[in-house]
């Protein structure tokens, strides 16, 4: 494998159109899901969910890492600060912050989707995606990075993986700092 991973900027824009193909990853969502509160995400076609992530790639901070094998498109994973992600910060979501924490905080971010295409699954990108993830964050004035995934899916190619497993964050050095939900810890790693 010959892997490369940049920042979602415009000019990687059809190559993340390409990745996740004209459904848009998953069931339509373009990335939106925590993003946007339900009733406007519910109120937005596919094809505008798929503009908001567009716009994004052309923010000063993009929304996340597109992987590449060989020049081919074969992972992204959303990477953001926690205020660029309102649904992750809800008070009912096991994702909140912790007590004291501020979710507009730019030095608190969160890594909130993943997604790898679906015959590199179980191939270990999902590492590779997470541990470029801290680094970008890091190098974007991070000094936290979250997430909250899931401890056990039905199949380790399963599209419901899309906020990561507990192994694999594990792994990159995140430790659990709260679990409101029977296996779906907020895990955390400290940058500084």
């Amino acid at each position: 494998m010959s892997l490369t991973i940049h920042p979602l900027t415009a000019p990687f824009w059809p190559d993340l159109e390409s990745l996740f193909g004209p459904q848009g990853a998953c069931y339509g969502c373009w990335c939106s899901y925590f993003r946007l509160a339900p009733k406007q995400r519910d109120a937005l076609g596919r094809d505008d969910k798929k503009q908001l992530l567009k716009d994004a790639a052309s923010d000063s901070v993009p929304p996340g890492l597109i992987a590449f094998d060989s020049g081919v498109p074969v992972g992204w994973v959303q990477v953001t600060p926690r205020a660029h992600v309102p649904r992750w910060n809800t008070a009912r979501t096991v994702s909140r912050p912790l007590d004291g924490d501020d979710p507009s905080d730019p030095g608190l971010w969160a890594i909130s989707c993943l997604f790898v295409q679906s015959k590199r699954r179980g191939q270990g990108l999902s590492h590779a995606l997470v541990a470029a993830a801290v680094a970008h964050a890091r190098d974007n004035g991070a000094r936290l990075v979250e997430a909250c995934p899931i401890e056990h899916a039905k199949q380790s190619r399963s599209v419901g993986l899309f906020i990561g497993s507990v192994s694999v964050f594990a792994g990159a050095g995140f430790k659990t700092v709260a679990e409101r939900k029977s296996g779906r810890p907020l895990m955390r790693k400290a940058l500084a």
